[in-house]
C-alpha cells in the first residue's frame, strides 16, 4: 500500500503531502500535523514486500531503527535527526521523523560540482562528531553515504536513515544487508561487517566524492580486481585532505583508523608557520568547531547566525533567547576570545569583536546612543540615518570592517528586535575591552 497526497491518517492526525522517495525497504513521506500545523516525515515500511517470506525480518528491522533513533534522541545531536512518534496505521509501522530542510550531500555535488575543501570537510568532520556519539551508543550507522547526509540551509549537516543501523557486533552478510557500491567497503558486502571502520569507509567515501565530484571506484573492484582508486590529490586536493581520505578509505579495515574519534584526527588543517591556530577554548564547555568550519568555508551569514547560538551556550541563556546587560558583563573572556579570534583569523582582520572594539574606542568608547549612531555607520548598520534590516546587511568581504558578526543577541533595557540592526551595542564593546581582546 503506497499513501497517496491529500490522505489523512487515522491513528494520528497527519495529512501526506507528497511521497520523498522508496527504497528497498521503506517508504518516506513529508506529512504535515493537522493540528500543530508543522511538516514531518514519515517512514513506513515497504509493503510491497508484504509476501516476502523475510517480511517479518524487515518489519522487526524498521522498529528497531525507531528504537535506535529514540534512544538518540534522548541526548539530541544536532547532526542526527530526530525521531518523535511510532505508530501503527491499518498495520503498518510509522515512523515520524524531523524533516530536514534542505538537500542532500549527493544532490549539492550533483547540482555545483566539487566542493570548496573547507565546505566539504566542514560538512564531513560534522557527521564525524555525530558518528562518535552514535558509536559511543553501541551502534553503527552503517549507510553514512551522500545520499543521507542533508544539508540544510544554516550550514548544519544531518544524517538520516538510521534503516540498517545494528548493534556492535559481527554480523553475517544476507540479502538484508544492502550496500551502495560506491560508499561501502568490502567487507560490508560479503561480511555484512557491522563495525565501526564500516562508518569509517563511508565517510572517507563521501568525502572523496564531494570534493572530486567523482564516485569512488567500488570497493569490490579495487579489492578483487585491483582497480585502482584515482587519488584526491590528482584533482588538485591539498595533501592533508587526500591523506584523510586515503587512510579512511584503506582497503584493509586493519589500516584504517579504528575508531571515529581517531580519523577526525585527520580532518583538521596542519598548522602553518607563522599563521597561529586558534585554540577554541570554552570556560563553558562550548564547542565552536561548527562557528570555525562555517567561516572557514566563508559562509558570513550562517556564521553569524551560528555565532548568536554559541554565545547564548556560553552565557547559559538558552531558554531566555537573549543576552541582558548582567551576562554581557560576566561573558566568560576564554569564549568571547574563541569567537573573535575565529572571525578575524579567517575574514583576515576585517571582521570580529575586537576589531569593532577598536572602532568604538575612536568614536569615543561611550555607551550611549550617539556612540551607537558612530558604530552604525562605520560598521555599515546605518544607511541614510536608517539602521537597515538583517535582510540588507552584507555577507562577504566587501562589507565594511568591523561589518561582522552583528547578530549577538543583545537585548539592553527590554528592548528587543531580532531584524532591526544595532543590538551589538557599546556593552559588547566594553566587555571585548575588559576581556583584553
Amino acid at each position: 500500500m503506497v499513501w497517496t497526497p491529500g490522505q489523512t491518517l487515522r491513528a494520528r492526525p497527519y495529512r501526506i503531502e507528497t511521497k520523498l522517495g522508496e527504497g528497498g525497504f521503506g517508504i518516506t513521506y513529508k506529512a504535515r500535523h493537522l493540528q500543530l500545523n508543522h511538516q514531518v516525515v514519515i517512514k513506513t515500511p515497504n509493503a510491497s514486500l508484504q509476501y516476502h517470506p523475510e517480511y517479518p525480518n524487515f518489519v522487526r528491522r524498521f522498529i528497531k531503527e525507531g528504537q535506535t533513533l529514540a534512544k538518540l534522541s534522548q541526548n539530541p545531536h544536532p547532526a542526527i535527526v530526530r525521531v518523535s512518534d511510532l505508530f501503527e496505521e491499518n498495520g503498518l509501522h510509522c515512523l515520524v521523523m524531523d524533516l530536514v530542510a534542505g538537500q542532500s550531500l549527493f544532490d549539492a555535488v550533483q547540482q555545483r560540482g566539487r566542493l570548496p575543501e573547507t565546505e566539504a570537510v566542514g560538512i564531513i568532520r560534522q557527521i564525524a562528531e555525530a558518528l562518535v556519539t552514535v558509536h559511543q551508543a553501541g551502534i553503527v550507522h552503517r549507510d553514512a553515504h551522500p545520499g543521507n547526509i542533508m544539508l540544510s540551509p544554516n550550514g548544519q549537516a544531518v544524517l538520516i536513515d538510521f534503516g540498517i543501523a545494528t548493534e556492535l557486533i559481527a554480523m553475517v552478510g544476507t540479502p538484508l544487508h544492502p550496500c551502495n557500491p560506491a560508499f561501502a567497503p568490502w567487507e560490508q558486502h560479503i561480511e555484512g561487517s557491522g563495525k565501526p571502520t564500516v562508518d569509517i569507509y563511508a565517510l572517507a567515501a563521501s568525502l572523496y566524492f564531494a570534493v572530486t565530484g567523482q564516485l569512488p571506484t567500488p570497493s569490490l573492484q579495487r579489492y578483487y580486481k585491483n582497480v585502482p582508486l584515482k587519488p584526491a590529490k590528482d584533482f588538485g586536493v591539498k595533501d592533508w585532505v587526500h591523506l584523510a581520505i586515503e587512510k579512511g578509505m584503506a582497503s584493509d579495515p586493519q589500516k584504517r583508523p579504528q575508531s571515529m574519534r581517531d580519523w577526525l584526527s585527520y580532518l583538521q588543517e596542519p598548522i602553518v608557520p607563522g599563521v597561529p591556530a586558534v585554540p577554541l577554548k570554552s570556560a563553558r564547555g562550548v564547542d565552536y568547531t561548527r562557528l570555525r568550519d562555517l567561516l572557514a568555508a566563508g559562509k558570513w551569514q550562517e556564521a553569524d547566525e551560528e555565532t548568536a547560538t554559541v554565545m547564548l551556550k556560553a552565557a547559559k541563556r538558552e531558554n531566555v533567547g537573549w543576552l541582558d546587560l548582567d551576562s554581557i558583563n560576566n561573558f566568560p573572556c576564554d569564549d568571547l576570545r574563541s569567537i573573535d579570534q575565529l572571525w578575524v583569523k579567517y575574514s583576515n582582520g576585517r571582521f570580529g569583536f575586537s576589531v569593532q572594539k577598536k572602532i568604538w574606542l575612536e568614536v569615543g568608547g561611550n555607551a550611549d546612543s550617539e556612540t551607537e549612531n558612530k558604530l552604525g555607520d562605520r560598521f555599515g548598520w546605518r544607511k541614510g540615518g536608517s539602521w537597515l534590516a538583517y535582510k540588507d546587511l552584507t555577507f562577504n568581504l566587501k562589507a565594511p570592517v568591523g561589518h561582522l558578526p552583528h547578530r549577538p543577541p543583545v537585548c539592553i533595557g527590554g528592548v528587543w528586535d531580532w531584524d532591526i540592526v544595532g543590538c551589538f551595542g557599546s556593552f559588547l564593546a566594553r566587555r571585548s575591552v575588559t576581556c583584553n581582546l
